[in-house]
């Protein structure tokens, strides 16, 4: 669990912020000490200089005597104990001072000079790191004033220690948080993986917990159920289909069957051979016609990705397809009325409009009873296309008019009248990519279903 932990995103990026922020701290102590070493440098060699400035006016206006006095008393107990003096005759040997010897070191380009020396004050021998300055004096002697910097020094340990307790705590906590934010994603993680295994292993109402949060994890969760439950959606409606195609088939390819070995029984009879082949051909012709139906369903639902969608002359559509089921009508005893608007266009597919007019219009000539009226209407107006088809048949219930609209759905008293009950579904999948609204209502007596269009309609 805990090498697992160490691998999670969560951690690898807690890692990457706790690198950040750690090489950010140490560049801002870095530059703090810079700048603070580079004050006390400045501030030192400032001292240095005006002490020097100082010593060489009282040499030169009080003499001699009067530097050895003052020396002696800036390197004595009561001076600073950083200060370092040194003055020296022109052989340099000193003559004052807390510099057991004259600094034998060569002097920067700006005259300065750093180097380990031996205070004459300080009984233990040990070397201090003494920063300073030589100056000639009028009359052969030479003047040393420099500080010991251990001021400095302990400054730069300071600075070290504080990089040091500031950098550990950081990456201890950086480390437990970054363990925390893994172990936190790798359980929502293995939330999901043990979702995704019952699902692999057959269990399709396993769904991913949520814990109410909202973050991004519930979010993806959700999505993530949203298309389990359009896969289970879709599942099902595979099953219900291939249960229905199965039991819808059955009877036309058992009586194809039945109609051949009658057929082939009879023997070498010419007219029984004709008959059962023209048998054969209205049964095949019934099975093909369902899986064109089921084709066009499916290409509907598939939308605009598969389909090209142009413009279209909706009025002449209705037009002709009214005037090709005219004399069906007629034929029925049925009174078709036609009532378009002209010039009516939307964005659609031609084929797939056709076969939802052609739908509506053959299942109102089926379902209304001799003597009876069907109308067809074609709308528009600023913002909506409205194609209506109404008959005076029995209708549909208002509790079964969303089931009709499901594959294979046929009412009980539409179980005598021919049709596969995929009519209303390729009509609603042509309303669905089409971008229309699809509404069946009442026409006293009756049956009406309208599809509005959106005026400049549908996906282009």
């Amino acid at each position: 669990m805990q090498i697992r932990i160490f691998r999670t995103s969560g951690f690898q990026i807690a890692l990457f912020y706790l690198l950040l922020l750690s090489v950010t701290l140490l560049a801002l102590l870095s530059f703090v000490y810079w700048s603070t070493a580079q004050l006390i440098d400045r501030q030192t060699n400032e001292t240095i200089e005006a002490e020097i400035r100082g010593l060489a006016e009282q040499y030169r206006d009080e003499g001699l005597a009067q530097l050895l006095t003052v020396i002696r008393e800036r390197s004595g107990p009561q001076g600073n104990p950083l200060g370092v003096y040194l003055l020296a005759n022109r052989r340099l040997e000193p003559l004052a001072g807390n510099l057991s010897a004259w600094p034998d070191i060569q002097a920067d380009d700006a005259g300065w000079v750093e180097a380990n020396l031996q205070r004459r004050n300080d009984a233990s021998g040990a070397l201090h790191v003494i920063r300073g300055r030589a100056f000639s004096l009028l009359g052969g002697y030479n003047l040393f004033v420099g500080r010991d910097t251990q001021a400095r020094d302990d400054f730069r340990s300071t600075m070290v220690d504080a990089l040091a307790w500031a950098l550990v705590p950081v990456l201890l906590l950086g480390l437990a948080g970054g363990a925390i934010i893994g172990r936190y994603s790798l359980r929502r993680v293995d939330a999901v993986r043990a979702t995704s295994t019952e699902i692999v292993n057959g269990d399709l109402s396993q769904r991913v917990p949520l814990t109410g949060s909202g973050d991004e994890f519930d979010r993806l969760a959700q999505t993530i159920n949203l298309m389990l439950d359009q896969i289970d959606s879709l599942m099902t409606g595979m099953r219900a289909i291939t249960d229905s195609l199965a039991h819808d088939l059955r009877s036309p390819l058992t009586h194809t069957k039945s109609i051949i070995e009658q057929a082939l029984r009879k023997g070498g009879d010419p007219e029984a051979y004709r008959q059962a082949l023209a048998q054969t051909e209205t049964e095949l012709a019934t099975i093909l016609r369902t899986f064109e139906a089921l084709i066009s369903i499916a290409q509907a639902e598939a939308g605009s990705r598969q389909l090209t969608l142009d413009c279209i002359d909706l009025s002449s559509l209705v037009n002709d397809l009214s005037e090709l089921y005219q004399p069906i009508a007629e034929n029925a005893g049925l009174d078709l009325a036609i009532k378009v608007s002209p010039d009516v266009e939307i964005h659609g597919h031609r084929q797939l409009l056709a076969q939802t007019v052609a739908n509506l219009l053959d299942n109102a000539v089926k379902f209304t009873p001799k003597g009876g009226q069907i109308q067809v209407s074609l709308e528009r107006d600023d913002t909506t296309v409205v194609l209506t088809v109404s008959d005076t048949g029995p209708g549909i219930p208002q509790g079964d008019r969303d089931r009709v609209l499901e594959r294979f759905v046929r009412l009980e008293d539409a179980q005598d009248i021919p049709g596969s009950g995929l009519g209303l579904s390729l009509v609603a999948a042509v309303a669905k990519l089409h971008g229309a609204r699809l509404s069946l209502g009442d026409s006293d007596p009756g049956l009406q279903i309208s599809l509005a269009f959106p005026f400049e309609a549908g996906p282009v």
